[in-house]
C-alpha cells in the first residue's frame, strides 16, 4: 500500500481484494500518513521566511528583505510570486516535496524581485548569484513538461504564465 501526489491528486494505491471496510480504514490511513510525511518534510511559514532572509545573506548582500514569506496553494500558474510594495512573498505548495536547492532557486528568483520588479538584465544577473540557477531551472522545465504544462517565453522555469510584478 502507498499514497502519493500527482498535481493536486493524492493517489492511494491498494490491494483489490479488500473489503469495503478495510478500504475506507486504509485509504483515510494513508491519506494521514502521507501527510504527515508532507508536514514533515515542508517548512512552516516561518521556517520559509528565515530561509529566505538567509538566501538574501548569502546571495544578494542581505539587500532583499522581505516582510513575509509563506506557502501557498493559490499560485495558478507560477511557482513563486512577489509583491513588492508589501515586500511579500508566497510559493506555490506545488514546490512541497521538491529539492531544497530548487525551492531555494525560487525563493533566490523572488527575492531577487523585492530589488528589481522586471525580469531584465539587472533581475538576472542577481539570480544568478545562486550556484544552482542553471540546474534548478532545468528540474522546473522538466517537472512542467512533466505535467503537460506550457510556460512563458519571458521566464521559461519559474512562471507559467505572463509575470505580473509591480514596478519598482
Amino acid at each position: 500500500m502507498s499514497a502519493h501526489r500527482e498535481g493536486d491528486t493524492t493517489v492511494v494505491l491498494i490491494p483489490a481484494r479488500m473489503t469495503r471496510a478495510e478500504e475506507r480504514h486504509w485509504v483515510d490511513l494513508m491519506v494521514q500518513r502521507l501527510a504527515a510525511r508532507e508536514q514533515r518534510r515542508t517548512p512552516s511559514d516561518e521556517r520559509l521566511l528565515a530561509r529566505a532572509r538567509r538566501l538574501s545573506r548569502e546571495h544578494l548582500d542581505g539587500r532583499a528583505v522581505p516582510a513575509s514569506v509563506r506557502w501557498a496553494d493559490n499560485q495558478g500558474g507560477r511557482w513563486g510570486s512577489c509583491t513588492v510594495p508589501d515586500r511579500t512573498i508566497r510559493i506555490s505548495t506545488r514546490l512541497r516535496g521538491a529539492p531544497p536547492w530548487v525551492l531555494d532557486y525560487v525563493l533566490v528568483h523572488e527575492l531577487a524581485h523585492l530589488l528589481v520588479a522586471a525580469h531584465d538584465e539587472r533581475f538576472w544577473a542577481l539570480v544568478a548569484r545562486y550556484p544552482r540557477t542553471e540546474r534548478a531551472r532545468g528540474y522546473l522545465e522538466g517537472f512542467a513538461a512533466a505535467a503537460g504544462v506550457a510556460l512563458s517565453d519571458d521566464d521559461p522555469a519559474v512562471d507559467l504564465r505572463e509575470p505580473v510584478h509591480p514596478p519598482d
